[in-house]
């Protein structure tokens, strides 16, 4: 049914799409998260209510991603997570104790409360952290110097801003009253962490590669790729113009700052498929290097065709059945 060359790309577009939606899924739940400092306990129960129905499945994309890297890319996932051994065990960390903190908060003491509020919270930072880093680290091709380092924690601190910021418009979305207009001055502020976070990559990823280089600036590529940076510059725009009008009477275009934010997040993460393809591991191996035999990605196709419409589906049947503003939090 595809060629054997068609198979390695196929894949890559899929893990690829898997990457993005755990990153906008998943990122707006860590920011909610990571903003639990700033929101008083009443809040902090709202806020948890927003994302309760959503939060655990939306890690399952990156379950999905993580298994697509193992059986198509073998060779891929030994090195690169060889490389990133030490803060994928930081995320693995923080993601379990997110997801003790989320049960136990509910279930513990009064008194017990504020602490594994704060456990929550930094299961998300360190989650978020180690994630930035991975990042970093890749466009920097993984290797470790202080120079690759240094990028990386940069990444970090910019990519937990990132998720607090899109967890930010998600609760102007699905909050109201004062929780909102908190999450409107919270957006405002981390919009900047944003652009100075795409800035930062979008000056370090064509330095790092000669060939990159030429696919941002020589032509005709360079016509190819503008229209990327003029969406996003637009994209912001328009976040920062609602952001100064929110929230407004009958709660008109809460929705707007969320959307608009997935859109930006794709079209970052678009920029960068386009830099690094065909490789999978920067300037060292491509996706056809990397893949399994044709026949036994032909066989996992089969697989994947069957789980990945079944976790959509059931990722969006669960916002359409929870879809409104957030409800007062009950465990009865």
């Amino acid at each position: 049914m595809f060629a054997s060359l068609d198979l390695p790309f196929i894949f890559a577009a899929l893990l690829g799409l898997s990457i993005l939606i755990y990153v906008v899924l998943d990122g707006f739940d860590l920011g909610v998260g990571i903003l639990f400092p700033f929101a008083t306990p009443d809040e902090r129960d709202t806020m948890v209510a927003s994302i309760g129905p959503f939060w655990d499945a939306n890690e399952t994309w990156l379950v999905l991603a993580i298994g697509i890297l193992l059986v198509a890319f073998p060779v891929a996932h030994g090195a690169i997570l060889t490389q990133l051994y030490l803060p994928v065990a930081i995320m693995l960390v923080g993601l379990i104790l997110r997801g003790v903190a989320f049960e136990f908060r509910a279930k513990a003491a009064l008194k017990h409360k504020r602490a594994w509020d704060g456990a929550f919270f930094l299961g998300s930072l360190m989650t978020g952290l180690s994630q930035g880093f991975m990042l970093g680290l890749y466009i920097m091709g993984l290797s470790y110097t202080w120079w690759h380092v240094g990028f990386a924690l940069l990444t970090a601190l910019f990519l937990t801003i990132a998720y607090s910021f899109i967890g930010a418009t998600w609760l102007i979305a699905k909050t109201d009253g004062a929780l909102q207009r908190k999450a409107v001055d919270w957006s405002r502020g981390g919009i900047f962490g944003v652009i100075a976070g795409m800035g930062a990559i979008s000056v370090a990823t064509p330095l790092v590669s000669e060939r990159i280089f030429d696919k941002w600036f020589g032509l005709p590529q360079l016509l190819y790729l503008s229209p990327l940076p003029a969406a996003s510059a637009l994209l912001i725009g328009l976040i920062w113009w609602h952001l100064r009008r929110l929230p407004m009477e009958g709660d008109r275009l809460a929705w707007v700052p969320f959307v608009a934010t997935i859109l930006l997040f794709a079209l970052g993460f678009a920029g960068m498929a386009y830099s690094f393809f065909p490789f999978i591991v920067p300037e060292a191996i491509t996706i056809y290097e990397a893949a399994s035999a044709p026949e036994s990605l032909a066989i996992i196709l089969v697989g994947t065709m069957i789980v990945l419409p079944t976790i959509l589906a059931y990722s969006i049947l669960s916002y359409w059945i929870f879809r409104g503003k957030a409800t007062a939090l009950r465990y009865d």
